[in-house]
């Protein structure tokens, strides 16, 4: 596995917010982390990256345990505002982090073409839109050639066009065995997932592949899923 979760829980201010959850992902798969606003996507990706400290269990990401220095370079993060300098252009910002990943000129001009920049590869980060902020920062993450990508949010306000047009290049970079882990609250992404976390104030639903969820509950869509799965759970 190459990140597996046993009996995870984080506490914060004394509040719990990952309650004793345990999950396994399997690499070169596309897993959606599902779950409303507050239901601790983005604590549970923190503590993935290893800048969240668990409060118990066992978090182990390719066989070390979580935020080890030797898992750097291996993943890459990109958070839900984009990490850039705004008073730098694409390929500045992109030949900065180059330096710290140790990548080439030439990975970073292959990854501007590779994230659709090339035309606005000389404008500044500040004057970009929405969408391709979001998409330097993808870049970004892309630097080093890592084995893991955790996404948080990556196409939150995005139009139609561009959020299909990430999810291409997500199916291509799985493709390529990356293995990619994708929060979202928007259920039709969910879809586009072969594995799914299903979170809910910090419980863990569902874990497993999609196609799993819609025999387990006899439905055709996630959302149905999901909210069947809520349901069943707050009748009993």
């Amino acid at each position: 596995m190459i990140i597996q979760a046993d009996a995870v829980s984080v506490d914060k201010s004394g509040t719990r917010v990952l309650d004793d959850i345990s999950f396994e992902v399997q690499p070169g798969t596309i897993t959606g982390l599902i779950g409303p606003s507050g239901s601790g996507k983005t604590t549970l990706m923190r503590a993935i990256v290893g800048v969240q400290k668990i409060s118990s269990g066992e978090l182990n990401v390719m066989g070390q345990p979580a935020g080890s220095a030797g898992l750097r370079s291996k993943i890459g993060y990109v958070t839900q505002s984009a990490a850039i300098y705004g008073d730098l252009t694409v390929a500045q910002n992109l030949q900065y982090f180059a330096t710290l990943a140790r990548a080439t000129s030439k990975q970073v001009d292959e990854i501007i073409a590779q994230i659709q920049l090339t035309k606005q590869r000389n404008q500044l980060a500040e004057n970009l839109s929405g969408g391709q902020k979001a998409r330097v920062s993808l870049a970004v993450a892309l630097l080093g050639n890592p084995d893991i990508l955790i996404l948080d949010e990556p196409t939150v306000g995005l139009d139609p066009l561009l959020r299909q047009e990430l999810w291409k290049l997500f199916d291509e970079l799985a493709v390529k065995g990356k293995t990619l882990l994708i929060s979202s609250h928007v259920m039709d992404e969910a879809e586009k997932c072969s594995s799914l976390l299903l979170l809910r104030d910090g419980n863990l639903l569902w874990h497993g592949a999609r196609t799993g969820l819609l025999k387990h509950t006899a439905t055709r869509s996630v959302a149905d899923a999901f909210m069947k799965i809520i349901t069943a759970g707050e009748a009993k």
